[in-house]
């Protein structure tokens, strides 16, 4: 890769600034110099200012990698620059300066496609924002925003924060986060995002996440991080790129040394120049991100991609990756001998200081009738198990029944059978006990994801194997979730570090694994596997931060969509290893039959350097992913 200085977007514009002026001028001096209007001597002069003019960003470039122990296209540029210079080829030398030129102009572009990404989610966030304190609104900056803090969309604005509607309605444009068309309508209770647009209506919204921690600043913060990181294949293109320059080099010397021809030397550097693969390759990867970002699909890094395409099972946690995490109570039912008022306090305590979906779930049914939450005295929550909690005198459990049982809890016979039959039904059930009785059931239920099966089904003409469900629910309420969607597998009563060692037992196979999660407890998962899908707007920050792929919109065809772009990341990089080849015999044939010298050599090398880069451009052509109307 051609060196340069990459000290942020002023950096980047000067670069591009710089070598789009240059070209111009190269350009120029050609057509003078071929036009006539010139004489000879005086086309020379001009031909030989601009070859000078040129080589100096080369030379520099080679010489500042040299320094570095590190050979690039530029080391083999400049020896044909030499070349050209010995030889009075001045037409040559300002083609290679103009290949040269134009090749470090897109490798600047490389770099300021992600930075422009960033520019542009940045708009989106607004610099004032209307919050309403001590009985009236007031604008403020948007970092005095604070979580609490009563936030006021109007029709028009962006929504600065993330949160949730306090009071009004509106139709929310979407369309920046998750890639998707149509409005959402938004209504008390209802989650919003940053950046998102209000169409029409008007809203309160209860700031939850401000400043760094929205889901438009981890967006920006992952893009970054992505847009600097190098890819395997990068790096072992750098060794090849090391290598094949020093044969090409090796063999130039050899092949002057049995012809003692110059001009045919000249010609061969000038047609092996592999520029255009040093920007392709890079090119590709950025092309690629952007594209799926702007689908809802938040790839981070290009290492990223490289590992999804040899994915061949995927494990998936169930609550908020298959289903939509939106669980409902269906009943709240007593032990004999136990009042109704006395198990919904229970409840109460136990869930008012808990996130879990099944504590909102009861939370919301426990407001819906009225119910204040009460904060227990002192709580603890236990991952894939349950919770307790201590009020009075008198200590609380809900969860599953493994967990009332470890706690000392006697569960009868009867609500066993209960218990029993309502998970016949597919129904997923929580105990909750006091001191050492259970009190009662609540059973809960759960929808299965739009497209989640069909998103199994892609995934299955991409090469994998299996897709396997861990999930801390029952036998029955996972078999039914599996026989709906169409797993492979799954393993039930599981707990965090359950599903740990299930990864590491697959990894002992040498599977190449994805695990796709939402919560807190997935995060080691996430980490552990090859690669993490972690559901965007549900998703735990925790399990975010851990992954390696991001579903903004929590739709689950972002998994094979993520898999096919890799793959086609990887098809299109095979075919430009193989347009270059091509290019290069068939230059070394026009070289060695005489058909062409070191000014056709040059202008050949500078006419097929463009096929790789448009190429690249093939990823992100419209219809090459599947959406939710293609199927």
């Amino acid at each position: 890769m051609f060196s340069q200085k990459k000290d942020g977007s002023d950096g980047i514009k000067d670069a591009i600034l710089f070598n789009e002026m240059l070209i111009g001028a190269l350009a120029l001096t050609l057509i003078v110099g071929w036009s006539g209007i010139l004489s000879r001597s005086q086309s020379s002069l001009v031909l030989l200012t601009a070859s000078i003019a040129g080589v100096v960003p080369v030379l520099w470039s080679a010489i500042k990698a040299l320094r570095n122990r590190e050979i690039t296209i530029d080391l083999l540029a400049s020896i044909a620059l030499i070349f050209t210079f010995i030889q009075g080829q001045w037409v040559s030398a300002v083609f290679i300066n103009l290949m040269l030129a134009s090749a470090r102009l897109f490798d600047a572009f490389t770099e300021a496609r992600t930075r422009n990404i960033i520019a542009h989610l940045l708009k989106f966030r607004p610099s004032v924002v209307k919050v309403q304190r001590n009985g009236r609104t007031e604008e403020i900056s948007l970092a005095e925003v604070r979580v609490g803090d009563r936030v006021v969309v109007e029709s028009g604005d962006r929504v600065p924060i993330d949160g949730r509607v306090f009071s009004g309605t509106a139709s929310i444009d979407q369309s920046t986060l998750t890639g998707e068309s149509a409005l959402v309508e938004k209504k008390p209770g209802d989650e919003v995002l940053s950046s998102t647009l209000n169409e029409f209506g008007s809203l309160v919204v209860i700031a939850e996440r401000v400043g760094d921690d929205t889901t438009l600043s981890k967006i920006i913060a992952l893009t970054d991080e992505a847009s600097r990181e190098k890819t395997k294949i990068e790096k072992i293109g750098s060794r090849f790129s090391a290598w094949y320059i020093s044969v090409s080099l090796v063999g130039s010397i050899i092949l002057f040394f049995f012809t003692r021809d110059s001009s045919l030397v000249l010609s061969v550097l000038l047609v092996v120049c592999a520029d255009d693969i040093a920007v392709a390759v890079p090119l590709a990867f950025t092309v690629a991100i952007s594209f799926a970002g702007k689908h809802g699909i938040l790839l981070k890094g290009a290492s990223a991609v490289e590992r999804l395409r040899n994915i061949d099972t995927i494990v998936t946690d169930k609550t908020g990756t298959l289903t939509k995490g939106e669980i409902t109570v269906e009943s709240i039912l007593p032990a004999h001998g136990v009042s109704q008022n006395h198990l919904l306090d229970a409840l109460n305590y136990c869930s008012a200081s808990s996130n879990h979906p099944v504590s909102r779930a009861i939370q919301r049914t426990l407001k819906e009738r009225g119910i204040f939450l009460s904060v227990p005295q002192d709580f603890s929550e236990i991952p894939g198990s349950g919770v307790k909690a201590k009020m009075g005198n008198h200590k609380f459990t809900m969860g599953r029944l493994s967990h009332l049982k470890e706690s000392g809890i006697t569960v009868s016979p009867d609500l066993m059978a209960l218990a029993e039959t309502l998970e016949e039904k597919g129904l997923g059930v929580t105990f909750i006990g006091k001191d050492d009785k259970a009190l009662g059931i609540v059973s809960l239920k759960d929808k299965v994801r739009p497209h989640a099966k069909n998103a199994i089904a892609l995934t299955k003409l991409f090469g994998v194997r299996s897709w396997i469900m861990l999930t801390g629910d029952n036998e029955k309420v996972a078999e039914a979730i599996s026989k709906e969607v169409g797993l492979d597998e799954f393993h039930a009563n599981l707990k965090p570090e359950d599903k740990l060692r299930f990864l590491r037992a697959l990894k002992k196979q040498k599977r190449k694994i994805a695990m796709i999660g939402d919560g807190v407890n997935d995060t080691a998962s996430l980490a552990l596997a090859d690669v993490g899908f972690a559901m965007g707007r549900r998703g735990a920050d925790a399990s975010i931060e851990a992954s390696d792929v991001t579903l903004i919109r929590d739709d689950l065809l972002g998994v094979p969509n993520a898999i096919l772009l890799s793959r086609r990341v990887f098809n299109v990089i095979e075919f430009n290893f193989v347009i270059w080849v091509a290019t290069n015999i068939i230059g070394l044939f026009l070289v060695f039959g005489h058909f062409i010298g070191p000014v056709g050599a040059s202008a050949y090398n500078f006419a097929t350097d463009f096929l790789p880069i448009i190429n690249v451009f093939s990823l992100a052509k419209k219809g090459s992913l599947f959406t939710t109307k293609s199927r």
